[in-house]
């Protein structure tokens, strides 16, 4: 009996260790998961790495039933891994998710990105208009996510619902710190979201501590050139939201409840404003550029004679996210503040 009972002994010892041998870690598993990059540390403390709170019970669960903004009721899985949400990279990489394809005008893609969507194909909405079912049925999604109502019209929802799970937000630009909350809970990534969230609030203090000096009581302005014309972009959105809403520097009565508003010259001396940011987009807007700056009434305007007028990036000052925010606040802060 003292042998049988040896040997069994024996037998359990063994399998309990072939059990641990055969079992990953989180941390092994983690960096393989198709799809997926590692997320990144908060950019206040580029040391710290984000912990992993334990588990909820929509991430152990296999798929979870959300609605989306237009009222629609899906199906999704607990943490996907093959995702579609164009023009909404910006977001995805903040939140350490590299997507199946990223948003493309032609060939051109939003450059200021490419370090951290490299190898990733460009899925062309020339036109303004989405994709072919079709291209996007070769991406071969878990979940395709529209970051604007825009994008599901004309029965684009229908068909790419039978693709893909599909959430439809009715305006991600026009809420971004709720858009990002929102994504970070569909990508089962909702620590990583707020980690993004509290990064970027930081940095807004600290950009709005140096400010403060040059911009108390001053206005800025934001032209934007393209092939068609000129027009003022408005507090709400891209830049302008930036300017107006983050760093808290008046905008001009112009665009006082507008979104946007055209440019001419007639129009050039209600531009109230003390500094003038200007966009020549993808370089179309050189002709009308040259036309304006080239006048007297614009020389005359008390922005272009204080030298107060800068030409910014297209590549970002155009782009909706915590990365092109994080880097038109860097912008701001080196011509403003002359750091």
């Amino acid at each position: 009996m003292k042998k049988i009972s040896v040997l069994l002994l024996m037998m359990l010892l063994a399998a309990s260790l072939l059990v641990a041998c055969g079992t990953k870690t989180e941390a092994e598993n983690e960096p393989g998961e198709a799809g997926v990059a590692p997320a990144a540390a908060p950019a206040a403390s580029p040391s710290a790495a984000p912990s992993r709170e334990p588990e909820s019970a929509a991430e152990t669960a296999e798929t979870r039933v959300v609605t989306d903004e237009l009222g629609h009721e899906l199906t999704i899985p607990a943490k996907p891994v093959k995702v579609f949400a164009p023009y909404m990279e910006d977001s995805l990489v903040s939140l350490g998710v590299k997507p199946v394809a990223q948003w493309a005008n032609g060939d051109a893609v939003q450059e200021y990105l490419q370090d951290k969507l490299d190898g990733v194909p460009g899925i062309s909405f020339t036109g303004g208009l989405p994709p072919s079912p079709e291209a996007v049925l070769d991406l071969a999604p878990d979940l395709i996510i529209l970051h604007t109502a825009h994008y599901a019209k004309d029965g684009v929802y229908e068909k790419y619902s039978k693709i893909a799970p599909t959430y439809v937000f009715n305006n991600a630009a026009g809420d971004l710190k709720g858009s990002i909350t929102k994504l970070g809970e569909l990508l089962g990534r909702p620590a990583e979201a707020e980690l993004a969230l509290q990064a970027h609030e930081l940095k807004v203090k600290e950009a709005k501590a140096k400010l403060a000096p040059y911009v108390e009581g001053k206005k800025a302005a934001l032209i934007n050139f393209n092939g068609k014309g000129m027009y003022l972009i408005g507090g709400n959105y891209f830049g302008g939201y930036v300017l107006s809403q983050e760093l808290g520097i008046g905008k001009s009565k112009l665009v006082e409840t507008e979104n946007s508003a055209d440019v001419s010259l007639e129009i050039v001396p209600q531009i109230d404003a003390d500094y003038i940011f200007t966009i020549n987009y993808q370089g179309t807007g050189s002709a009308f550029i040259q036309e304006l700056t080239g006048s007297p009434i614009w020389k005359s305007m008390p922005a272009a004679k204080a030298g107060h007028v800068y030409e910014v990036s297209d590549k970002y000052w155009t782009g909706s996210g915590l990365i092109a925010y994080g880097k038109i606040i860097d912008d701001v802060v080196r011509l403003l503040a002359h750091e």
